[in-house]
């Protein structure tokens, strides 16, 4: 049987629409926009995946910002630029969507979060 629904149907705005497998991973960020990095105080990651990241800090971020991100994975360092994806103020939480990721960095990245599922 087929229904016909009424209107567009609206996305489920929970759903899950990484792309990239995220693991559990905690390590110090630092911001490299000088203003950033004096506001943030400290910024720990929460998660992390090959195409973002979630962080707490206590700095307010609006969404669509755009962040450079210093950090050093296992071993590996990077310097990434991203995206303010969602912001939760109850969590002191944001999650970071990586843009213009070279594929050497989003290689190393895989490499990185494969190694936090031994």
């Amino acid at each position: 049987m087929n229904t016909k629904l009424d209107g567009p149907v609206e996305p489920d705005p929970y759903l899950n629409r990484r792309s990239d497998e995220r693991v559990t991973a905690r390590f110090e960020v630092r911001f490299e926009q000088a203003e950033d990095a004096a506001r943030a105080l400290r910024a720990y990651s929460l998660n992390l995946s090959a195409g973002g990241l979630c962080l707490r800090t206590r700095k307010s971020y609006d969404v669509g910002s755009q962040v450079r991100l210093a950090m050093v994975v296992d071993g590996e360092e990077f310097h990434l630029t991203g995206v303010i994806a969602w912001v939760r103020d109850e969590a002191e939480a944001i999650g970071v969507r990586f843009i213009d990721v070279s594929e050497e960095d989003h290689e190393r990245l895989r490499r990185v979060i494969a190694s936090f599922k031994r």
